[in-house]
């Protein structure tokens, strides 16, 4: 499965942990991340990403490009919920196109945890078959 990561800079650390946290499951499939977070994680965790630009230089467009295209199958995406916090609007078409696209998208630790473990058992093994289609 393609997994997309991307991490506002205030959950970059959160999502460095989860990953290694999950590293024995996340190494099973292709992972891809805008440039900062990707970095952070391969170095703690030695996995392989393909890394985009950086989010705010068109990382986020980067992905979701992918999302549109159909080659996205699970999004990571731990954004800023502060209050001072802003979703711009390629953080909304990310959203939007992963609604359209029927792709899973977890946005906080709680959710990735559940669809990461999900990924393991092969509950999102019908994303193959909606490709296939």
């Amino acid at each position: 499965m393609e997994i997309a990561i991307i991490a506002d800079d205030k959950k970059k650390e959160l999502m460095t942990e989860f990953c290694i946290a999950y590293c024995g499951i996340l190494c099973k499939h292709s992972l891809c991340a805008t440039a900062t977070t990707g970095k952070y994680i391969a170095d703690a965790t030695g996995l392989s990403i393909e890394k985009m630009m950086p989010g705010p230089q068109g990382g986020a467009e980067q992905i979701a490009s992918r999302v549109a295209y159909n080659e996205i199958d699970l999004l990571l995406f731990f954004r800023d919920t502060s209050p001072q916090g802003f979703y711009t609007e390629s953080d909304n078409e990310i959203m939007r196109m992963c609604d359209m696209y029927n792709i899973p998208v977890a946005t906080n630790i709680a959710t990735a945890e559940v669809l990461v473990r999900a990924l393991d058992r092969g509950d999102l093994d019908w994303r193959a078959f909606v490709k296939s289609h």
